[in-house]
């Protein structure tokens, strides 16, 4: 048995350097690169599409292709027509769809230094998360006591790519400070919300979908409706100041909790954003009081 199992072996070790054309060593080092380069290459564009709705849209031309399969393989002869169509079209609908995607990857790809393309993530995210949450916690905690209105979204799994696109792009380290600064009143980016991706904040005065849900309390305002829009949209954790009250509250998923502390505003961030885990571990929400 074992020397049929290195007959085997052997035959596919044949079989692997006839069709790479393999002879020596140095073609040996070059198949490795060659594969290296295409890996890297084709996971820089997945995580290029990853960081938009686009991989949505991806997904959704996957089912198209495994639809036109089992069409044709069951005989559906209109499905597999309409979908063939579709398929054989599906260079131009990528271009239309995925134009901005396309147009932002050649700039960034353009304005990239070739040892920063390469440059890998040396540090320890959850590190980075704990140190983001406790900017937040101080900041809100301070806009809380000067009833300094304020609306930050935190991205998670959910791109939201057009909501940074709607307002004044920042990319900066986030800082109690800056937070503080871009709220308060009178100055050019208080109006709308932050977006923080990545442990940083990407935008400043975003404009955000309100929500559609008609059975609120009268005493929510244009914050709340728009962290309560996004939210329905969107996995992103959201937090919210009121001007008026100053109290600090949480949307995620459609619902609302009200009243945080900075302690509670902090387990909650934590367990969002360090933990992994979904329904299960999520920070307990209560839909806002009906009218």
């Amino acid at each position: 048995m074992i020397l049929m199992a290195g007959r085997n072996l052997g035959d596919v070790l044949k079989h692997i350097f006839m069709n790479f054309d393999i002879k020596g060593p140095w073609d040996i080092i070059k198949v490795i690169i060659d594969i290296a380069i295409v890996s890297f290459v084709i996971y820089k564009l997945i995580k290029l599409v990853n960081e938009t709705r686009a991989w949505q849209l991806i997904k959704g031309i996957l089912v198209i292709v495994v639809a036109a399969k089992f069409s044709r393989t069951l005989g559906f002869r209109t499905i597999s027509f309409i979908l063939k169509l579709t398929i054989e079209y599906m260079a131009i609908i990528l271009v239309v769809l995925f134009q901005p995607e396309f147009r932002r990857g050649l700039e960034q790809l353009g304005r990239s230094r070739f040892r920063n393309f390469f440059a890998l993530e040396d540090e320890d995210l959850n590190v980075r998360i704990k140190a983001l949450i406790e900017e937040i916690v101080k900041s809100v905690t301070e806009m809380s006591r000067t009833f300094t209105g304020a609306l930050i979204v935190i991205e998670r799994e959910t791109k939201i790519g057009e909501i940074i696109n709607s307002g004044i792009r920042l990319d900066s380290n986030l800082t109690k400070e800056l937070l503080i600064n871009i709220f308060t009143p009178n100055t050019p980016l208080h109006d709308g919300a932050v977006v923080v991706r990545d442990n940083k904040i990407k935008a400043a005065a975003c404009f955000l979908p309100l929500t559609e849900n008609s059975n609120l309390s009268k005493d929510l305002g244009t914050r709340h409706r728009a962290a309560l829009g996004i939210s329905e949209v969107s996995d992103s954790v959201v937090v919210v100041v009121s001007e008026e009250s100053g109290k600090i509250s949480v949307a995620l998923n459609g619902g609302l909790t009200r009243n945080l502390t900075s302690d509670t505003l902090r387990k909650a961030l934590s367990r969002n954003l360090l933990e992994k885990d979904d329904s299960a571990k999520m920070l307990g929400i209560w839909k806002v009081k009906t009218k």
